[in-house]
């Protein structure tokens, strides 16, 4: 078994009584935000892309940039009038579609440490969650090609 501390009466007692007052989460409403929101951004990226090949001359394949570029932006102006933040508060995961979400957490921390300056204010903490998923995605994609380039034959 696990090293689990020993807890005091009192500490039992008290865990006892916190258990009692906790408000009790909604784990199925949650769970149904969160599919139908985060559906909902993705049905407005599919309509973006089919507004970029129904309109303008990108194919299916090519549309996605400008569609991933217009997804970006208006989670990043959205973040900057706060609306996206309240909209996060209802839906809970549904906002955490990658594009969406990822805009939104470099948007916030820029936005929440602008007065320490451009550089080591913005730039500096801006980058401190993006670092860590672009090294994240960068080497995974290198490990993804390697076993691509194995089953493939290339090796």
């Amino acid at each position: 078994m696990g090293s689990k501390k020993q807890l005091t009466p009192e500490q039992q007692q008290y865990q006892q009584l916190a258990k009692k007052h906790e408000k009790k989460r909604p784990v199925l409403m949650n769970c149904i935000r969160a599919f139908l929101v985060g559906g909902f951004i993705c049905i407005i990226g599919q309509a973006i892309t089919i507004f970029f090949y129904t309109f303008f001359d990108f194919t299916e394949k090519t549309a996605g940039n400008p569609t991933v570029a217009v997804l970006i932006l208006i989670s990043t102006l959205l973040t900057g009038f706060g609306v996206y933040d309240r909209f996060a508060q209802f839906s809970g995961a549904g906002t955490a579609v990658p594009v969406t979400g990822f805009a939104n957490s470099i948007a916030s921390a820029a936005i929440e440490h602008r007065t320490e300056g451009y550089v080591l204010g913005v730039g500096g903490n801006m980058f401190k969650l993006a670092g860590s998923v672009i090294v994240f995605g960068t080497v995974a994609a290198f490990f993804v090609a390697i076993i691509k380039t194995i089953i493939q034959g290339g090796l």
